[in-house]
């Protein structure tokens, strides 16, 4: 037998198997227990967050042979045949590949005829937005008053290109991003079930480099047991992903801090020979940058590496907020310098020429003698105050002699 991808074997079946997007499993779930169920469902997200894997696990849960249930059994000829894409009753079709009118019109032409083995004739359109503006106007009275064996279930990663007429006729759900944790305690799972070694820290890397997205962190994950020959290994992530060490990022980083410019172009060089993606290294920087500040924020945050928490130790938090900022900035300007590593040097050459200013002091008012406590200060301040008072007398004195000796007119 062929070899199947992890992300086709250990696709979810079921909602209890489905990793996060409770919010959109509740609301689900509700429907299907309470049979409240709409015509048509739209799911958004961005890729590899679950919206086809829910479409077709709530396409078996209306037609499974037990009833309409929000637990599908999994063993009738339904669930099967829906499980391994055979189900004639679930239409399923690529909007970026159908965008005519024609096409939707012929799709259309079934519509009324009753399901030939399930309970209803689930249609379901994947990357909907691609259909053509004629297309959506095909759609919109069918898709407003189908026959109630019909239902629709649409999936989007660009829900702003869909018409409010389309929008205003389906119940929309909206699949966030998987966080790391839910993607490396997924994937963790997966290294036992699959009897497969490998190492906390490569599962980790793997699940941030995934960005959000299971379907990403499966294919990773399926193309580093390949480069490590049957193991998860971290530094074959590493050399796969073209990531780089902390150690060094923060020897540059004491190195700005130490004001050694040469030693900085030295160590770009060396990173050059090893790492020529310098986006990434960029990226790791400023995770770095992150981490340092929450160590100097947080008491006890957890940080295996005890370099870096020296590091924090030393710099400010001024120091590094800078550079976070400074870093953010160069990663955006990254691709305008004529090659990533002249954009890396400069990033750091400009934490190198900036930092944080002191404030000048401000002068001070001179203060009431009676909020002093010092005696010395409230003598100081009487005699002040007593200078002051005889001036303003003899000035007074002076004008009064001055207006006598005036001749009277």
């Amino acid at each position: 037998m062929s070899y199947q991808v992890l992300a086709r074997k250990w696709r979810p079946q079921n909602f209890k198997e489905m990793v996060g997007q409770q919010h959109v499993l509740r609301g689900l779930i509700n429907a299907l227990d309470n049979d409240r169920l709409h015509h048509a469902y739209l799911f958004t997200g961005t890729r590899g967050v679950g919206k086809t894997t829910v479409a077709r696990i709530l396409a078996k849960c209306l037609n499974c042979e037990t009833g309409i249930t929000s637990e599908p059994c999994g063993t009738c000829g339904a669930c099967q045949e829906i499980t391994s894409g055979r189900f004639v009753d679930l239409i399923e079709v690529d909007a970026a590949s159908r965008t005519k009118v024609e096409d939707t019109r012929e799709l259309l032409d079934n519509v009324q005829y009753a399901p030939t083995h399930g309970r209803f004739k689930v249609y379901l359109i994947d990357e909907v937005h691609m259909l053509s503006g004629h297309s959506f106007n095909a759609l919109l009275k069918t898709l407003e008053e189908p026959p109630e064996h019909v239902k629709f279930l649409f999936a989007t990663t660009d829900p702003q290109k869909l018409p409010v007429t389309i929008l205003s006729r389906c119940l929309q759900f909206n699949l966030k991003r998987m966080t790391i944790d839910m993607i490396s305690g997924h994937l963790k799972h997966l290294l036992e079930a699959e009897a497969i070694p490998g190492e906390e820290g490569s599962v980790r890397l793997l699940s941030r480099a995934a960005d959000g997205s299971m379907r990403d962190a499966l294919s990773l994950m399926d193309q580093a047991i390949a480069f490590g020959n049957g193991r998860l290994m971290l530094d074959d992530v590493k050399e796969m992903l073209g990531s780089i060490a902390h150690d060094p990022l923060i020897a540059l980083i004491s190195m700005v801090a130490a004001g050694d410019g040469a030693g900085i172009i030295h160590k770009v060089e060396d990173m050059a020979g090893v790492t020529p993606d310098f986006a990434a290294a960029t990226d790791a920087l400023i995770a770095m940058l992150h981490q340092l500040a929450v160590l100097q924020v947080v008491q006890g945050a957890d940080e295996d590496d005890d370099n870096l928490r020296e590091l924090a130790g030393k710099l400010s938090k001024e120091d590094v907020q800078l550079y976070y900022q400074i870093a953010i900035n160069g990663r955006r300007d990254l691709s305008l310098a004529p090659d990533p590593r002249s954009g890396f040097e400069m990033l750091l050459l400009r934490m190198l020429a900036f930092r944080p200013t002191t404030v000048a002091p401000v002068t001070a008012p001179i203060p009431d003698s009676t909020a002093l406590k010092d005696p010395l200060d409230k003598v100081l301040v009487k005699e002040n105050s007593v200078d002051s008072e005889l001036l303003k007398k003899k000035t007074v004195a002076s004008q009064s002699e001055v207006g006598t000796s005036l001749p009277a007119p």
